[in-house]
């Protein structure tokens, strides 16, 4: 009864609250061909989702363009987006916390829900990261071998749900789960011949699976969340250490103010640098076409040339 009375008054919400919604990315499907509907809460899933499903799915990111994934909550119209899928994939409950809750209101009993997360082993603190010292790291997909790992998990959920198709998926999840290795190939032999072993991020925490993968340190202006504000103490600390070791380039993250990796550049003279995290796409990028192997090919350009790389 309660979750009737919810879904009921959430009906009404998408009325109150279509004038004010932002405009998603919505699916596209062939015409006259019975598709498997997604839903993903993050740019990776979206495309992970499209690149093993192909024309068998109708996949739609709940973020709107532009927007901060940490910062994102879901609105009316989005709660019965869910309701009305195949299948839900989100990253897990840290990076989406508001995740169980929702799903507690699902009438929709077919509903199949993928955890992305599953089977991969999370980083639970931010080594000098500053004052956030403790917590779990949500950005799995920036280790491309946990990006692969969560492509099967995707693939296994759109299996299930349309078993007829198992082959299609498994085909499809193996053929780009080889581009990732390829480009996973390619990270290890440019950074492997770098003059600097250390990235330098005017932003949160995001970045810790990457650089543990490649064995390079990773300092942090702040912690896990990104509406966390760095302390006097540990933007001295980032500005003495660029200039000791004499660090030429700080880092700073997409869709995010750069102000305090423009802090730390001015004191220091360094040069800024975009490192994008993923979570999603400007609507110039989404517009573009986009996708999460580009994405990260240009964090390997920007990589070699910040970290100095032959």
């Amino acid at each position: 009864m309660k979750r009737a009375i919810l879904l009921t008054a959430l009906c009404a919400g998408v009325i109150a609250f279509a004038a004010a919604s932002c405009k998603r990315h919505e699916p596209q499907s062939p015409q006259g061909k019975n598709v498997i509907t997604v839903v993903t809460s993050l740019f990776p899933l979206y495309d992970f989702a499209r690149a093993v499903g192909k024309e068998n799915v109708a996949v739609s990111l709940l973020l709107p363009p532009g927007v901060e994934a940490h910062s994102f909550e879901p609105r009316p119209g989005d709660i019965l987006k869910i309701n009305s899928a195949d299948l839900f994939i989100y990253t897990g409950a840290v990076m989406e916390p508001w995740v169980a809750k929702i799903l507690q209101a699902m009438e929709n009993k077919d509903l199949l829900v993928i955890d992305a997360s599953a089977g991969i082993r999370l980083l639970q603190e931010a080594p000098d990261s500053g004052e956030e010292r403790h917590g779990t790291d949500p950005h799995i997909w920036l280790d491309l071998e946990n990006a692969q790992h969560m492509v099967d998990t995707i693939g296994a959920g759109l299996s299930a749900k349309d078993p007829l198709n198992r082959k299609f998926y498994t085909d499809s999840a193996r053929s780009y789960k080889a581009r990732l290795a390829e480009l996973d190939s390619r990270y290890w032999s440019v950074l492997a011949a770098c003059k600097r072993r250390v990235i330098i991020h005017g932003g949160h925490f995001a970045f810790g699976y990457l650089a543990k993968r490649y064995s390079i340190d990773y300092r942090a202006a702040y912690g896990f969340s990104p509406d966390a504000e760095p302390t006097p103490r540990r933007l001295y600390e980032l500005s003495e250490f660029i200039k000791r070791s004499g660090v030429q380039y700080i880092f700073y993250e997409e869709l995010l103010n750069p102000r305090v990796a423009e802090t730390i550049a001015r004191e220091t003279g360094a040069q800024l640098l975009k490192l994008s995290a993923a979570h999603n796409l400007s609507k110039q990028e989404m517009e573009q076409g986009v996708t999460f192997t580009a994405i990260m090919e240009q964090n390997l350009k920007n990589l070699s040339r910040g970290l100095e790389c032959r």
